[in-house]
This record gives structure tokens, sequence and C-alpha cells, in this order.
């Protein structure tokens, strides 16, 4: 049967064993400028990238194209993606 099971009592835990604030914590704490987050991590790009455009032989980009087809129709095979998901990329593949 597939029914609820019981909630189960949760254990009470006291606020007092509560482990202390190391500075390892306080490390990877979020730091607020009044109320405003202050961002972590890796700092925004450079800006310095530029746009290209490559041109490949049209033979190549169809054996590009025909071997990933035949990939993700295994994959379909193999179970590891739904027929839905085969055929939006079938139709993407075909629309290039």
């Amino acid at each position: 049967m597939n029914g609820n099971t019981p909630n189960t009592a949760t254990e009470w835990i006291d606020p007092d064993d509560a482990p202390e604030l190391t500075d390892a914590f306080f490390e990877e704490a979020d730091e607020y400028m009044g109320n405003q987050l202050i961002r972590r991590g890796r700092p925004a790009g450079s800006g310095t990238k530029v746009s290209t455009t490559v041109r490949f032989d049209e033979n190549g980009v169809d054996a590009l194209w025909s071997e990933e087809a035949e990939s993700r129709i295994s994959r379909y095979e193999a179970g590891k993606i739904t027929a839905d998901s085969l055929a939006v990329v079938l139709a993407r593949l075909g629309q290039r």
C-alpha cells in the first residue's frame, strides 16, 4: 500500500549544545554593508574579449551533426534521455 507514513518524533536539540563559531565559519559568511550584500568570489570579467566568426567546411559540419545525432539516438536507446528530449535535439539538428 502506498500510504503516508506517520510522523516520527524529532529529537530536541539543546541550543546550548550548538557548535562554536570558529574563524572558518566567519570566513565563509556573507558580508553586508548596510543592507547590501557584498559580492564574494570571482570578480567580474575584464571586458577584453572580442567577438569572432569561424567558417567551417560544409562536409565537416555535416559529419559533426550526423555524429551528434547518432550519439543522441544511442543515448535514447540506452535509456539515458527521453523520447521528447530526443525529438527536440533532432529537430534542432535538422534546423541548422
